[in-house]
């Protein structure tokens, strides 16, 4: 009997411990759970409110990488949809940067002693990428190049980070002024709109800039913002950093009209896609486009009209 009795105590004793384990399991269960909702509630109310993921900034970490004693090109990120370079070297000398697509090739302009980055603007496919250094006139010589296949994660990924072109990484007010403008708009149209409603507002044409600007030139967006004045290539390149910085993947298109520039801007929304020329230039002034076709305005049915006829339109830079 006193041993049926301490067999029963212990195995009373096991039971308890047993159900403290559980218990203990389910508790961190529930915990890591809710944990998990918390990050994806949060996650959400992020991309919601239009704030930067800090991922977007290109980054150069040397994984994928050729270099030599000038000069390095790293293509780590080319999922992510751009390539990084960078002359190494200290000189005086032009340099310039050359992308390779599948169907377009685009030729920037570099400093030396400075990463920069470049966007795969055909998207998928085989790519190569050339650092030249000017020899004497227009001769250059070849520094380094580097060839790859780009696999990319969505078809917006070249058009949501900062490039040359639309450096919103190194614009902070610019940023700040994009989420101030959307922080309490709803809807991908109505956030677009909030922004270009600013831009061509508060800001004039300078023709004294556009006379005297000099090939190679890049917009430095918070001088632009500042300035609140510049030539087309300021304005296509402020709003387009403003949209991206809220998390609205925008293409800088450059093209003609006939034998007129012509720049337009277009959005990708998660329901339709790519909405093409959201934000055009017409020869004259910036216009927006309503994409709802739900405007009864004339001027609206003109524009929609103008936009949608492709003959109009030669687009040739993708940025």
């Amino acid at each position: 009997m006193i041993f049926e009795r301490i067999s029963e105590e212990k195995i009373s004793s096991t039971r308890c411990v047993l159900k403290s384990v559980l218990t203990c399991i389910v508790v961190f269960l529930v915990c890591v759970i809710i944990q998990f909702a918390l990050c994806t509630m949060s996650y959400a109310e992020t991309v919601a409110t239009g704030a930067i993921d800090i991922d977007v900034y290109p980054k150069a970490p040397g994984i994928a990488l050729v270099k030599n004693e000038k000069a390095k090109i790293d293509y780590s990120n080319i999922t992510h949809g751009y390539v990084m370079a960078k002359y190494t070297a200290n000189t005086d000398k032009r340099l310039k940067v050359q992308v390779k697509g599948p169907t377009t090739t685009y030729t920037y302009d570099i400093k030396s002693e400075k990463w920069d980055t470049f966007p795969l603007s055909d998207g998928k496919g085989d790519y190569v990428v050339k650092i030249y250094e000017n020899l004497i006139d227009q001769k250059y010589i070849v520094v380094l190049t580097a060839e790859f296949k780009a696999e990319l994660e969505n078809d917006f990924a070249p058009f949501i980070r900062p490039n040359q072109y639309v450096n919103y990484e190194e614009a902070p007010n610019t940023v700040a002024k994009a989420k101030s403008l959307t922080k309490k708009t709803k809807g991908l149209i109505n956030k677009v709109g909030k922004i270009y409603n600013y831009v061509v507002k508060n800001f004039s044409y300078d023709y004294k800039k556009a006379k005297e600007v000099k090939s190679g030139y890049l917009p430095i967006l918070d001088l632009v913002l500042k300035e609140k004045k510049g030539i087309c290539f300021d304005y296509a390149s402020i709003m387009t950093g403003m949209l991206r910085s809220q998390n609205i993947p925008s293409k800088l298109i450059i093209g003609y009209a006939g034998e007129e520039y012509h720049a337009w801007i277009s959005v990708y929304s998660k329901k339709t896609g790519w909405i093409d020329k959201v934000i055009f230039f017409d020869g004259k002034n910036w216009k927006r486009m309503d994409p709802t076709f739900a405007s009864s305005s004339s001027n609206s049915r003109g524009i929609l009209k103008y936009v949608d006829d492709d003959r109009n339109y030669t687009a040739k830079y993708f940025y």
